[in-house]
């Protein structure tokens, strides 16, 4: 931990769902001495600066990114949006929080990743799951040898379907807007992350795309990955549940076998059961989407940035954020994804997808020409 405590001059580039948490979350710490904000969005970004009472809105992120007074920025535009913000504050300097993925379009990410790296900035990308306590136990455990060395995981992710459908909805761009690279690279972080030490050197995936395919994704993806060490990671992700599926977005189960021992974690929130006759809407619900169906049964607790108490929200989001000030402003150590964890998932997400088109196994390294 640094001795000197550094004051943080805030730019938030992006003010939807995920934008609005953690500026919220910004306006009451008290390391944050400057904050600005920034939309393409006028009114959307107008009311959040009025909520926080920012310093500075506009809706020109490099007007924002420029001011004298920013050193850190959060980058939260939409998932094909990430790239020109990134670089704009990374050529400044500003160490960065950064929504995943990096890019969606995987040479994108390279750029990016390679000019987070020659800058030397400290740049983190958002996955929440790693600040959930049940996930740091398990990372304690598998870090002090408790299972001895991890020989076989099988990670499942379900999702209903309205985040697909409110992600297509905004962009006409949908190539790389699969359920692997927008949602299942959540699980595969967690994954990687819990096997830490252990690099794939091959995948083979299959992917179906009855239920979404009219909107232009698939429904689910499910691989085989070998890692190096001949170990073994199957990884499932389907997000085209039903909309009715009481889950408000995520539900994960993951079991990892060791030498020693075995961990095995049912993350599905289905010990919180909520049945009313009063519609309960979207646990997802970026401005304007309004779902097909109402939902009257929710797993509580499944929404992942947290719960709603008292205006404020409470949660993984909450502990993410406030760590990564924690970061800048003491320099403490915190358990973030770091822009080469950012890079890797979205290599990895996009080789299944690769995999998957072509009916073979895909071996790593992948020369990025592959994916075009």
């Amino acid at each position: 931990m640094g001795d000197k405590k550094k004051e943080i001059g805030l730019a938030v580039v992006g003010c939807g769902t995920i934008g609005r948490i953690r500026t919220m979350l910004a306006r009451d710490y008290p390391g944050i001495g400057w904050l600005g904000i920034c939309d393409i969005n006028e009114k959307l970004g107008k009311k959040l600066a009025e909520d926080v009472k920012a310093d500075f809105f506009t809706t020109d992120y490099k007007e924002l990114l420029k001011r004298p007074e920013v050193n850190a920025a959060i980058i939260a535009t939409d998932e094909n949006c990430h790239t020109g913000p990134t670089l704009a504050a990374v050529e400044r300097g500003h160490d960065l929080l950064i929504e995943k993925p990096l890019a969606t379009d995987v040479k994108e990410s390279l750029q990016v990743f390679n000019a987070i790296r020659e800058s030397g900035v400290d740049a983190v990308v958002g996955y929440t799951n790693r600040f959930r306590r049940r996930f740091l136990a398990v990372k304690e455990r598998l870090i002090t040898g408790q299972i001895g060395d991890v020989t076989a995981v099988v990670t499942r992710a379900f999702m209903n379907r309205m985040v697909p459908i409110a992600t297509l909805r905004r962009t006409d761009q949908r190539k790389n807007l699969t359920p692997m690279v927008v949602s299942g690279t959540h699980s595969l972080d967690m994954s990687l992350w819990l096997m830490e030490g252990k690099e794939p050197v091959s995948v083979y995936a299959r992917s179906s795309d009855k239920a979404l395919g009219k909107i232009g994704t698939k429904d689910a993806t499910f691989g085989v990955f070998t890692m190096d060490d001949g170990a073994v990671w199957s990884m499932n992700m389907s997000w085209a549940l039903p909309t009715v599926w009481p889950g408000a977005v995520y539900g994960l189960e993951i079991g990892i076998v060791g030498t020693k021992g075995v961990i095995d974690i049912e993350d599905t929130h289905r010990d919180l059961v909520l049945a009313s006759e009063i519609p309960q809407g979207a646990g997802y619900k970026p401005d304007g989407f309004e779902p097909e169906f109402n939902r009257y049964v929710d797993f509580l607790t499944s929404y992942p940035p947290g719960d709603i108490h008292a205006g404020q929200i409470w949660g993984p989001m909450r502990e993410e954020t406030n760590a990564w000030f924690g970061r800048l402003h003491m320099g403490l150590k915190t358990p973030h994804a770091t822009a080469a964890d950012g890079h890797r998932n979205l290599l990895l997400t996009m080789a299944m997808d690769l995999s998957a088109a072509r009916d073979e196994v895909v071996r790593f390294p992948v020369d990025l020409d592959e994916f075009y």
